[in-house]
Parts: C-alpha cells; sequence; structure tokens
C-alpha cells in the first residue's frame, strides 16, 4: 500500500468506460490527463482504451507524460487497452484495484458508473480504516457526485461516521482546479502528519 510521502508523484484515475457518456464528460478527461502530465505526474489508470478511462490516458500520453494501465486479462476484448502506452495484464478485478494503488500517491475521481462507484467507496473506507493518508479528488462537473456527498454527509449526521470524515476527500468542478487541489490535499495531509496539533485529515 503506498507509504505517506510529502510529495505526489503519481495519480491514479478513476473514471467510467462507457463510450455513451456526455462527449463533454470525454473532452474534459481528454483534458485532465493532459493537466497531470504538465504537472510532471505519472497517470495511473484502468488500462482501458474505452470512455472517460481512454480519453484521459490518451490525454496524459499525447502531453507527454508516463501513464501506466493496469487491466485484468478477462477485460481485455471489453475495455481494449490502450497499447501506445504501458500496460500491465493482472488475473482480476482486485489485483487491479491493489496495484494502482500501490502504484498511486493521490486519487482523482471523474464521472463514472457502478465500477468507478465501488472504487471510491473502498478507497474512503480505508481511509478511514487508516491503510492511507493519500489524497482523493472528485471532478464533479453540473455536480455529477453531488448525490454521492449528500450520501456520505448523512452518515454522519445519523452519527455512523464521524464529524472529520467529510475531510477525506475534496471536491472540484473545473478541470484547472484539480491539480492545484490534489497538490494541496497532499501537503495538508503531510503537514498533518508532521505536526500533532492539526487536526487528523483521515
Amino acid at each position: 500500500m503506498p507509504s505517506p510521502s510529502d510529495r505526489v508523484e503519481s495519480v491514479c484515475v478513476y473514471c467510467g468506460s462507457s463510450n455513451d457518456a456526455d462527449p463533454a464528460f470525454l473532452s474534459s478527461a481528454y483534458a485532465i490527463g493532459a493537466e497531470i502530465a504538465k504537472a510532471g505526474l505519472t497517470f495511473v489508470y484502468g488500462g482501458g482504451g474505452v470512455g472517460l478511462m481512454g480519453a484521459s490516458a490518451r490525454g496524459a500520453h499525447d502531453a507527454g507524460g508516463r501513464v501506466l494501465g493496469i487491466i485484468p486479462d478477462f477485460l481485455q476484448g471489453r475495455e481494449q487497452p490502450f497499447d501506445d502506452v504501458e500496460t500491465i495484464v493482472v488475473t482480476s478485478m482486485h489485483e487491479r484495484k491493489m496495484m494502482m494503488f500501490d502504484r498511486s500517491d493521490a486519487f482523482v475521481v471523474l464521472p463514472g458508473g457502478i465500477g468507478t462507484l465501488e472504487e471510491v467507496v473502498e478507497l474512503l473506507s480505508w481511509q478511514r480504516l487508516g491503510l492511507h493518508a493519500c489524497p482523493v479528488v472528485f471532478y464533479n462537473p453540473r455536480g455529477f457526485w453531488d448525490p454521492l456527498f449528500e450520501l456520505l454527509h448523512h452518515t454522519i449526521r445519523e452519527k455512523l461516521s464521524p464529524p472529520e470524515f467529510a475531510n477525506s476527500w475534496r471536491s472540484v468542478d473545473t478541470v484547472e482546479a484539480l491539480i492545484p487541489a490534489v497538490l494541496a490535499m497532499g501537503a495538508d495531509l503531510a503537514g498533518a502528519r508532521t505536526n500533532p496539533d492539526v487536526a487528523d485529515l483521515t
């Protein structure tokens, strides 16, 4: 699992793999991939060449960034690996998710379906359990993730999650704000680790 670091060097992107997604989401995904590459960060993703997944990887690749894809063998036909980048083929979804997690210092969540939702809920759960202290930032165009945020805050209001759980993620609604938010959250988390007087962000 990722070890605490004061510096973000790689970003894992979780997002949808449907080509039927809103074209605006697809173009934003491409732009986000490019922004990650321009920031000098390694782009880690699920290895597919379709949907927002493929668009974001192409954006990073076209901008000259290092891209690492990780895909299960049984999904190669459905998600069509992006052959122009380094891709590791694994045997299961569990192995894919664990390797993506291990290779990343921060996590970005773009619009997606049930697979993306599964990934981010697990990520927030692991953060809540103290298994990582990495930035988690949502790209939230048109309030796409607002229903999830409302559910998470509902668990806090019902005292099923502690109030500090609300600090486990950040949200932005523009492409330009995403990388600054990732780096700022990373700096805040690093400060919390080195200064015991700073509130625990995990």
